[in-house]
């Protein structure tokens, strides 16, 4: 391969076990594979794949055979020179981290509130995230751009990461999409993942507790999920204005 000093120089620096696998991979055959991966031990793919691009290493990737003639996924170097001119990429060290200022002042305006789910959260366990993840967007020039950063919970993170690298503009790389994507803008967005779907998240607390057993076992006489009761519920109540006359 025909690659910058640079280049190579950034490849060298990494130490990280199973980036370090990727690229060694790719240095050798010119790509790895699922397959690689898969038989190195490592099932998660994607997660590999980040971690390399989390380095601020161009990644492509592209549709090959396995051993058995199934297609799967292989990943190979992008082009360093263009990363580095979108500014997607620049920085040779890879993803600027994301400080404790940057959290405090996300404390700050936010409250210690997850805002994906929207459920309160001890602070010290909120962890501050790209809206748009930082593999199609990169990060913005100003860091403590507030708008650009949203507060997760440990496990909405990881919901979060499944479904973005799941989605299938993490190959396409659309930031428009991810503008009105709900991982990116809860507060305001017409898709989940790319799927024409709406989520309410309900939090019930200590003093409305009883609402929750209430739905709870109106769902089990009914031989369906408590999301279904819900849906079912206020169909009912819809209905019910509308025979009221309240609603037209």
């Amino acid at each position: 391969m025909d690659l910058s000093q640079e280049f190579i120089d950034v490849l060298k620096a990494v130490t990280k076990k199973r980036a370090r696998f990727v690229i060694d991979t790719i240095l050798e055959k010119g790509y790895c594979s699922t397959e690689d991966l898969k038989n190195a031990g490592y099932e998660h793919a994607p997660r590999a794949a980040r971690d390399v691009r989390e380095l601020g290493i161009p990644l492509e990737t592209y549709k090959i055979k396995d051993s058995i003639g199934k297609s799967i996924a292989a990943y190979r170097f992008g082009d360093w020179e263009e990363a580095k001119r979108k500014n997607q990429l620049s920085k040779t060290s890879g993803r600027t981290q994301l400080t404790e200022k940057l959290k405090n002042a996300l404390l700050e305006h936010y409250g210690a509130r997850c805002n994906l789910y929207g459920e309160e959260y001890p602070a010290r366990l909120l962890q501050p995230d790209h809206r748009i993840p930082y593999e199609i967007g990169g990060d913005p020039e100003n860091m403590m751009d507030l708008d650009r950063f949203m507060l997760l919970s440990p496990s909405a993170n990881r919901d979060k990461s499944w479904a973005c690298e799941h989605c299938e503009n993490w190959s396409k790389k659309d930031i428009s999409m991810c503008k009105e994507c709900y991982y990116a803008y809860p507060e305001n967005y017409s898709h989940i993942a790319g799927k024409l779907e709406k989520r309410v998240s309900v939090i019930f607390n200590d003093e409305d507790m009883y609402l929750y057993d209430e739905l709870l076992a109106q769902a089990s006489e009914n031989g369906i999920t408590c999301e279904e009761e819900t849906k079912r519920m206020i169909a009912y109540y819809q209905k019910m204005l509308k025979m009221r006359g309240d609603k037209k």
